[in-house]
């Protein structure tokens, strides 16, 4: 049959819609084909990968050591004073006399007369300020809940534990720690100000902690001493040879470093007046930055701030015992320090802490600069804080290293020394580190301790034989504990 000329076409159309139907189901079964195979991979990667958050869980591992072998900082400024006892010997490139020409001398001299508890204010040595304060970043009812992804593997470089690890129950007769645990960390004092203020502006806000942020961010709550004011006005002290002012600038990086809280208990924090206080209060609040030993009045300053992870709640207490002059002490009427000289209130705000927590924590600042090992204030108000409820006491100020103490089942750091802080002529002032604390719901911690040195105001893990020989002098000026070769400080009770 011969077909015509438009019969043709019409089935050469046929045909061609047929084989686009055919197509189109063929990339339509195809297309199906691999959504389900994407699926699949999906939930077998989720099964069988493990945990791929690196987060906070403490399974990151330590950086290496890129610490400089001389743990040199900034060159010493001119006519600077090298007596051990004085914060005069402080290496400050900043030249921070000369802008409020005050007269140079000793950072913590005597105290205007009335003091609370008897006995002057100061230590005949410089001390760093820990600010406890009720308008910080918490709910009404004073707690700020954080995150918890429970204990973190050890294994890391060097023998050491992983950041954010300790030891659970180790050393002869210790008990070990319950089921549920939380990760602390802390460090030792933090200058934004000064020579490092000028690194700061060189190298960028976060320089400080690129080499450590790991060891700060992978506990549940890491906290460390703020050593200055934080403000853009402010009277600056007189009669300090060192008197400090950080920009706001600087906060960001701060938090985004793991810093979860500061203490402003130091004799620092009032080295811009009231107006330099209320605004750091501002700046932190602003950053959501809790705070605690300083406040707008006695209330606030001795407030602890509260945290909770993985359903355990841990109070957060600052305090000094040294205090530049009376003026700086807080009281009902005028912002200040939560200041210690007499431990009537602390121990107070203890008790009412451990009431409202499981873990109570102390830092305070006290002690003498540069002196290896506690004097007797340090040791009587340690144990009468211990007495009191506290858990865990976490010492600033000497800028070195001092000891542990174990003490009635309980630990007390004596000092961290300087974590990022001016170059000083003192060699053991470079020397620093990050102590981690794994506490159980029953307030007993483990602690592990991370050795590190800074150069130019950046503190690096140490690691062999530096390592060792840091944390066996640290063994060696404890009390009644020891630190093995892992970090791991072991009671001698």
């Amino acid at each position: 049959m011969v077909m015509s000329r438009s019969e043709s076409h019409q089935r050469q159309k046929e045909k061609r819609s047929r084989r686009m139907r055919r197509l189109i189901v063929v990339n339509l079964v195809m297309l199906a084909i691999l959504c389900i195979l994407a699926v699949l991979y999906a939930i077998q990667r989720q099964d069988g990968g493990g945990n791929l958050d690196a987060g906070r869980n403490g399974n990151q591992p330590p950086a290496g050591n890129e610490a400089g072998a001389d743990g040199s900082h900034d060159p010493p400024a001119a006519g600077a004073d090298s007596d051990a006892g004085s914060e005069a010997a402080q290496q400050d490139a900043n030249g921070t006399t000369a802008s409020n020409g005050a007269a140079a001398g000793s950072d913590d001299g005597p105290a205007a007369s009335g003091s609370a508890g008897g006995g002057a204010v100061g230590d005949g040595a410089g001390g760093a300020p820990t600010n406890a304060s009720s308008g910080s970043d918490n709910s009404a009812s004073g707690q700020e809940t954080g995150g918890a992804d429970g204990p973190a593997d050890s294994g890391a470089a060097g023998g050491l534990a992983a950041p954010g690890a300790a030891t659970t129950g180790s050393g002869s007769g210790e008990a070990a720690l319950g089921d549920r645990v939380v990760n602390l960390s802390f460090t030792g004092d933090i200058l934004l100000a000064a020579s490092v203020e000028k690194l700061l502006l060189k190298n960028g806000y976060d320089y400080p902690y690129a080499k450590v942020q790991q060891y700060l961010q992978l506990s549940d709550v890491t906290a460390a001493n703020l050593e200055t004011p934080v403000t853009l006005r402010g009277t600056p002290a007189e009669n300090k040879q060192y008197v400090y002012k950080s920009s706001p600038d600087a906060l960001p990086a701060l938090v985004d470093s793991g810093v979860d809280v500061v203490s402003l208990a130091n004799n620092h924090t009032l080295d811009q007046g009231e107006e330099g206080l209320l605004d750091t209060i501002d700046y932190l609040n602003k950053a959501k930055l809790p705070y605690i030993g300083a406040g707008i009045n006695d209330t606030e300053a001795f407030k602890p701030v509260i945290k909770e992870a993985d359903g355990i709640k841990i109070a957060y207490i600052g305090l000094t015992r040294v205090v530049p002059v009376t003026s700086w002490k807080a009281d009902k009427n005028h912002p200040g320090l939560a200041e210690s000289y007499d431990p009537t209130r602390a121990v107070a705000a203890i008790k009412k802490a451990k009431a409202e927590a499981d873990v109570v924590v102390v830092m305070v600042h006290w002690g003498t600069e540069l002196q290896d090992m506690p004097n007797a204030d340090q040791t009587r108000l340690g144990h009468a804080y211990i007495d009191a409820g506290a858990d865990l006491v976490v010492g600033s100020h000497p800028h070195i290293l001092e000891g542990f103490e174990s003490y009635k089942g309980k630990w007390i750091a004596y000092s961290l020394g300087n974590f990022i802080f001016s170059g000083m002529p003192d060699k053991r002032t470079a020397d620093t580190g990050v102590l981690d604390a794994q506490c159980d719901a029953a307030g007993k911690c483990a602690l592990t301790f991370h050795p590190m040195r800074a150069v130019q105001s950046q503190p690096a893990p140490l690691e062999g034989e530096e390592a060792e020989a840091l944390l066996k002098r640290l063994s060696g000026i404890s009390i009644r504990a020891a630190v093995d070769a892992q970090g791991q400080v072991h009671s001698k009770e």
